[in-house]
């Protein structure tokens, strides 16, 4: 099953873009978005670890898609804080989130993102394998940035582990990792970032600005067909889409024009889009009401 959504929710510049201006009062938007798409990769477990009661309101939240799987983004301090040793209870505080999803059947992969400077080192791949084996009896799925990673050694160990890789899109600068059709593991993920240039690396960037880009068609097109190539590839089971271009509701029309591509045929996408990037979707997507009814929040 090939799975589409964007990278996050809950964003104030996707009000009367991706979700209706006039939103009823009790309107809820991952309930809203679960009517579009199968899958929306959790990015506020990436600033701290969920909490199991919000975890078990989300998945309330989903219920009425039965295809709906969670991918989430593993903590920071996993990834990205890496001067000092984790704890027992900060791998506990991870697990207590992340223990409902899997047990309910909605987490489809937990994503282990490092950054550009992570490179293939002895002491990172120390931490590498610290990591994977903490949290392995999870779908994990893994995302480097720097083209140190691209050696043949480096996939076959994944296999040999059942780690998903993460093929990504993302401003080429030198050493980049580029864009690829990896599968080694039954999770097959595709996630796609965006191409500003000018704003990715700038220190003073904001997140808005580094994620403020929408994708024409002919830039996609080769992701669609990496996408069909991931999917009919032995071992995978299930295909994860993300697009994380996320800025005015981008992630949003990308992920349709994706799935069109892919489903080749026109694909619903939420009315208040079109007002937005009707002349990008055309073709693509029709404004359509959600699927199936969500449940009030």
């Amino acid at each position: 099953m090939i799975r589409y959504g964007p990278a996050g929710f809950q964003y104030k510049d996707w009000e009367g873009i991706v979700y209706p201006a006039d939103r009823p009062r009790k309107f809820d938007p991952l309930a809203y978005l679960a009517g579009y798409f199968d899958t929306i990769e959790i990015n506020s477990t990436f600033y701290g670890p969920a909490k199991a009661t919000t975890v078990q309101s989300w998945m309330r939240r989903v219920e009425h898609n039965p295809r709906f799987s969670f991918a989430a983004k593993l903590y920071q301090r996993f990834t990205h804080q890496r001067a000092r040793a984790w704890t027992p209870d900060e791998v506990d505080e991870v697990r207590a989130g992340f223990d409902p999803m899997l047990e309910g059947g909605r987490l489809g992969a937990v994503l282990l993102q490092f950054p550009w400077s992570f490179r293939r080192t002895d002491e990172n791949r120390e931490w590498l394998n610290d990591v994977t084996r903490t949290f392995g009896h999870y779908p994990l799925v893994l995302e480097v940035r720097h083209a140190t990673w691209n050696v043949p050694g480096f996939f076959d160990a994944l296999v040999e582990r059942g780690i998903g890789f993460v093929n990504i899109d993302q401003p080429l600068f030198h050493d980049s990792i580029k864009p690829s059709a990896h599968v080694t593991s039954p999770v097959g993920y595709v996630r796609v970032h965006g191409r500003n240039y000018k704003d990715w690396f700038r220190e003073k960037a904001g997140r808005d600005e580094r994620y403020d880009y929408l994708y024409p068609p002919e830039e996609l097109t080769p992701w669609a067909e990496r996408t069909a190539e991931i999917a009919a590839e032995a071992p995978t089971e299930d295909v994860f889409v993300v697009t994380n271009n996320h800025f005015r509701g981008k992630a949003v029309t990308n992920a349709l024009m994706l799935q069109s591509m892919v489903e080749k045929r026109e694909v619903p996408g939420p009315p208040s889009l079109f007002a937005e990037y009707g002349n990008e979707l055309a073709g693509y997507a029709v404004p359509a009401p959600p699927a199936e009814t969500p449940p009030e929040a």
